[in-house]
């Protein structure tokens, strides 16, 4: 059996699991009763495998969905499956300001995880939200950014909460492009915007690592491969990746679920996973996408991020 340790070669952290490795290998022999995790997402796809893996440990999780009877029944299922009655759902919607608001003030007391998992990619057509911020940016970025900001006080009453970005090898098809985030004057393109977001999820999670290291918080984000979900109804539902590089939903879930609850990686913060282990910075972007691009690990970009972040939300 492969254990849960790591060691560091070169800076980077690697652990004894890999690709085929699945959520419940993960947490195997880790027990988290009387913590507790929101992952956001949880309705479908890889955010059930991430929320089923912390319930397993005894975690308290919450279920942090657009659509209340869809979360309700994958709580339900969840419940019958580890035996764990402490799943619940909660309405959240990340680019509706007001479901922020509304989630962050019916929350009490400390929170342990928080996992940023809902995402929405290659949106085909230039949207906005009500307060003008493209579409793919405000799910990905400004959402996650804005829950964890109204959040920050139960996050540190914890004491060693860890908040968890999913990311994508897609944050190598752009950089954010702070002058024009909203594509106002760019042509408006799907990928660029996607990755964009996603760059943007990276950054947060170094952004995270400097300005809440005090609180004890600490943040790291991952790309949890290519695994075939909703996230694709965009793109016409399906992968074009070979399929000796797809995952499953549970092998998915995988690196999430590392970040969320690993003992080794107590302390870590500001990096960025794939595979289960820290991803190795490239200079130019290779067939596979494996690795990470050095403008979103870039400490002035996080620096630049945040600070844009926090003048969108008005503080």
């Amino acid at each position: 059996m492969k254990t849960n340790k790591l060691r560091r070669d070169m800076t980077l952290i690697t652990t004894g699991f890999g690709f085929k490795t699945t959520a419940r290998e993960v947490v195997e022999g880790i027990t988290l009763t009387a913590r507790r995790a929101i992952v956001t997402g949880a309705a479908s796809g890889i955010g059930v495998e991430t929320a089923r893996a912390l319930a397993q440990t005894g975690a308290a999780v919450t279920l942090a969905v657009r659509d209340v009877e869809a979360g309700q029944k994958v709580a339900d299922d969840i419940s019958a499956t580890t035996g764990n009655p402490l799943v619940q759902v909660a309405q959240l919607d990340l680019t509706d300001r007001t479901s922020i608001d509304r989630f962050v003030r019916d929350w009490q007391g400390p929170l342990h995880i928080l996992i940023h998992n809902a995402g929405v990619m290659a949106v085909p057509e230039l949207r906005k939200t009500s307060e003008g911020i493209e579409m793919q940016f405000a799910t990905n970025h400004l959402g996650p950014f804005a829950l964890s900001v109204g959040l920050q006080d139960a996050l540190a009453a914890a004491g060693n909460a860890r908040i968890v970005v999913v990311s994508s090898s897609g944050h190598m098809l752009s950089p954010v492009i702070f002058d024009d985030i909203d594509f106002n004057f760019r042509f408006y393109d799907p990928w660029l915007a996607y990755g964009q977001s996603k760059t943007a999820s990276i950054l947060f999670a170094a952004g995270v690592a400097k300005h809440w290291a005090s609180y004890g918080i600490t943040a790291n984000a991952l790309n949890p491969g290519a695994i075939a979900t909703n996230l694709q109804r965009h793109v016409g539902g399906k992968l074009v990746t070979p399929p000796e590089r797809q995952k499953n939903t549970e092998q998915g879930a995988a690196t999430s679920v590392l970040l969320a609850t690993s003992p080794s990686l107590e302390g870590i913060s500001g990096r960025y996973f794939e595979d289960n282990n820290e991803a190795t910075p490239v200079s130019y972007r290779h067939d596979d996408y494996h690795g990470v691009a050095p403008y979103a690990i870039d400490p002035s970009n996080a620096d630049r991020l945040w600070e844009k972040s926090l003048r969108l939300l008005g503080r």
